[in-house]
């Protein structure tokens, strides 16, 4: 207090003294854009969960039981098989009764070549050609999808090498029926057309 019981003077508050010339300097204050970036990239950056709704979108509802066995049916080797028959015979006959239009020699008879052979029988033998190339794509298709899938769930990966090994096999076995060499040709033909086309589709 002052003198005569005036009000009680303020206390100033000590500064710091600057650092005396040859002392340590004090350390620098850290960059902004430093700290920037911890929190953005670095160990203080907070994950967020995606949330449709918090982005203004429609949130989805949980799966029903139903949904999700539809699912699993659906990834199933036996449903991707069975798809791929189907795929394989349209594809097939398709181009069976592509081939029979170009081909001249359909509907000729071989005992009469003189004889213009009719519409029917035109139409006969690109139906016997197309269903015959329907079963050959159908069993392809098939046997490398299934093939396939039993490969990708037993390596636990989905790269090239499920598509070289699945052509391997399944050129093997159909080659097979022809001899061992026809068998080793196929493996590699199949594989190596497999390893092409799945590195186009990638």
């Amino acid at each position: 207090l002052g003198r005569g019981g005036g009000r009680p003077r303020p206390v100033m508050a000590a500064t710091p003294s600057p650092s005396a010339p040859g002392g340590p300097e004090p350390p620098p204050p850290p960059l902004q854009y430093s700290l920037l970036l911890q929190h953005l990239v670095g160990e203080k950056r907070q994950p967020r969960a995606w949330d449709p709704a918090a982005l203004g979108g429609i949130p989805s509802p949980p799966k029903s039981e139903e949904q999700k066995m539809v699912e699993r049916a659906m990834e199933s080797c036996a449903f991707k098989a069975a798809l791929a028959c189907v795929g394989g015979f349209v594809l097939g006959g398709a181009f069976g009764v592509f081939t029979a239009g170009i081909d001249t020699n359909v509907g000729f008879d071989p005992k009469d070549p003189y004889r213009t052979p009719t519409a029917k029988e035109v139409l006969k033998d690109m139906g016997q050609r197309g269903i015959s190339y329907a079963k050959n794509f159908a069993i392809v298709g098939a046997m490398f999808s299934c093939t396939e899938c039993v490969v990708e769930s037993y390596r636990g990966k989905s790269d090239w090498k499920n598509s070289v090994i699945s052509g391997c096999i399944t050129g093997g076995a159909i080659g097979f029926r022809a001899g061992l060499k026809a068998g080793v040709i196929g493996c590699g033909g199949f594989a190596a057309f497999s390893a092409a086309i799945d590195y186009y589709l990638r």
